[in-house]
């Protein structure tokens, strides 16, 4: 079973937990992480660095945001993989905790 990314990390996109990650199971959008989840080793480590608390067990993830399990499966596919981790956006305190931000999700990578 993989973890899952869900609805706070969007605009907080903190990376904490890529660096913990053994697996290299994490993709970057423009303002969101996804867990690949035929590449997450169920290792546990992630949920415990996200700051925004936004990883869960794909078992445990709140009825709510059981639309990121397929949404972090598909966005793996078409975004880059990420291993190092980078500075947050300016303002991802004032969005953590902020509730529906799946509306603020930006899935193209802008060229």
């Amino acid at each position: 079973m993989a973890f899952v990314v869900t609805d706070n990390c969007i605009k907080c996109k903190y990376t904490d937990c890529v660096a913990v990650c053994p697996a290299d199971a994490f993709f970057e959008g423009p303002n969101f992480l996804v867990i690949n989840p035929d590449e997450c080793i169920d290792c546990d480590l992630c949920p415990v660095e996200c700051p925004a608390g936004a990883i869960y067990q794909e078992d445990e993830v709140p009825e709510d945001q059981k639309d990121f399990i397929k949404l972090n499966a598909e966005l793996a596919e078409i975004w880059p993989r990420i291993t190092e981790v980078i500075a947050p956006p300016e303002d991802a305190k004032v969005w953590d905790g902020v509730e529906n931000k799946i509306e603020f999700l930006i899935v193209e990578n802008e060229e």
